[in-house]
């Protein structure tokens, strides 16, 4: 099958420029919304999605066939089905709206994928995530709509530059996360060019070489995992890296109060935290902050308890389920996340969400003096196709990895690969066994599975079953 590309990166980035441009320029005066405000726009584009799913995703159009779209209010969407990881990618084909785009061709690209983005159909972003749950899924959308998810992970910082009396013009931020453009991060950090100039310094770096890179670039901004954060930080206090950014922002792990005060007092700034899942929920805390601000304008957020119901502020949900309202491709209507959210006691209602955030620790695999991070192996897991679902064990001298995967899994290509991932990062001679079971056990009360076990830091009942 051929897979359509778009022609050269400089091509994409130009395109990703002004789609960024245009809806960044829209956002920015939400924020200051008042709550009726935000309802009614809220209101008004999740019947435009509920339209849209109805029309033209068979999937959502037999689930959602009892209700009308332009009658439907926000306080209706408790009546809704909810959705899971599971059944979009057994239906991924029905619940797209362009019949195009089936799982099949969509995989295609994403094995295809290079070092640099590419668009599918030359207007689709595809990308996977194994999110805090570990279960792959494939997520598309056309560029204009991940657009929009990029303005709303970005527009807090650039509207506090001018308070700040700083420029966004020729702004470098360094970003350290994931290596592959089938990741949300990599994707926007090569994809993004112009006036903010996002530079990938790939988490599975040996930490010199990324200190190195870091060094030579001097960014402005540093934004990546925590864990990663505070390698960094250490390696500022020791001399090695000599770096002044005027702000450093977490993401895409849980920020420990430990790393948290680490952090700030390697580079003197307060540490951003922000949330950012490849279904398209984001939120960012103010600097130092510890509740993150959901831009929920663009993705709605219910916190529920195991059950499905409603948690009062201040109790931690067992999950969230999110209706995206910007991705008209993908429909995603109460599809659910398995993290924990606890609401903050004085968000207002109807308002923007502001909460705290359990969940998706990754902890350093650490060997001795080697330090790697779990997406040296992360990476590879989630861009395999066969490969859906994952946990992976820390052993003395390598990692044991438990897979559900389809039968045309190549166990013994994986298998170098991760082998090969852990030499790049600094294991001299790892040894790493695969193994294909039948399933992932889940935590009998919060239903997640734990995809990365250190050594000696094993509870017992995440492990899989043959």
């Amino acid at each position: 099958m051929t897979v359509t590309k778009q022609p050269g990166l400089a091509g994409l980035q130009a395109r990703m420029e002004s789609e960024y441009g245009s809806r960044l320029m829209a956002q920015l005066p939400r924020l200051g919304w008042d709550p009726g405000r935000l309802a009614a726009y809220q209101a008004e584009r999740l019947r435009v999605v509920l339209a849209a799913a109805i029309e033209r995703s068979p999937f959502h159009a037999r689930r959602l066939a009892h209700i009308d779209p332009g009658r439907f209010e926000l306080a209706d969407l408790a009546r809704l089905p909810v959705m899971t990881k599971a059944q979009m990618m057994a239906s991924f084909d029905e619940v797209v709206t362009d019949r195009r785009l089936t799982l099949s061709r969509v995989e295609d690209h994403l094995r295809a994928a290079g070092p640099e983005p590419a668009l599918l159909l030359g207007d689709y972003v595809c990308l996977v995530s194994g999110g805090s749950s570990g279960q792959r899924g494939v997520f598309v959308q056309t560029i204009g709509e991940y657009a929009d998810y990029a303005a709303a992970t970005l527009r807090n910082a650039v509207a506090g530059m001018p308070a700040a009396g700083q420029s966004s013009g020729g702004t470098v931020i360094a970003v350290n996360a994931a290596a592959a453009p089938v990741h949300s991060t990599r994707f926007l950090a090569a994809a993004l060019g112009g006036a903010v100039r996002m530079v990938p310094v790939p988490v599975t770096l040996p930490l010199a070489e990324a200190v190195e890179q870091l060094n030579a670039l001097q960014p402005a901004a540093l934004v990546g995992y925590p864990a990663r954060l505070a390698q960094l930080a250490a390696e500022q206090r020791a001399g090695r890296l000599r770096i002044a950014p005027r702000s450093v922002g977490a993401s895409s792990e849980m920020l420990t109060d430990a790393n948290r005060a680490a952090i700030t007092a390697a580079f003197g700034v307060p540490v951003v935290n922000s949330f950012g899942s490849t279904e398209g929920l984001a939120g960012t805390s103010d600097p130092g902050g510890t509740v993150i601000t959901f831009a929920t304008d663009l993705c709605l957020a219910e916190l529920v308890d195991s059950g499905g119901r409603p948690v009062p502020a201040g109790t931690p949900s067992a999950k969230v389920l999110i209706t995206n309202l910007h991705n008209l491709t993908q429909p995603l209507i109460r599809y659910e996340l398995t993290d924990s959210f606890t609401a903050s006691p004085g968000t207002q209602p109807g308002g923007y969400l502001r909460a705290t955030v359990e969940g998706r620790d990754e902890s350093m695999l650490r060997y001795g003096n080697v330090r790697i991070h779990p997406h040296a192996i992360g990476t590879l897991l989630v861009s395999a196709a066969a490969v859906t679902e994952y946990q992976v064990r820390q052993t003395q001298t390598g990692i044991d990895v438990a897979l559900v995967a389809r039968d045309d899994l190549d166990q013994a290509a994986l298998t170098a690969a991760l082998a090969s991932s852990l030499r790049q990062a600094g294991l001299s001679h790892p040894q790493v066994t695969v193994r294909v079971v039948a399933t992932i056990a889940r935590h009998p009360q919060t239903g997640k599975a734990r995809r990365f076990i250190p050594v000696g830091n094993d509870d017992g009942p995440h492990g899989e079953q043959r």
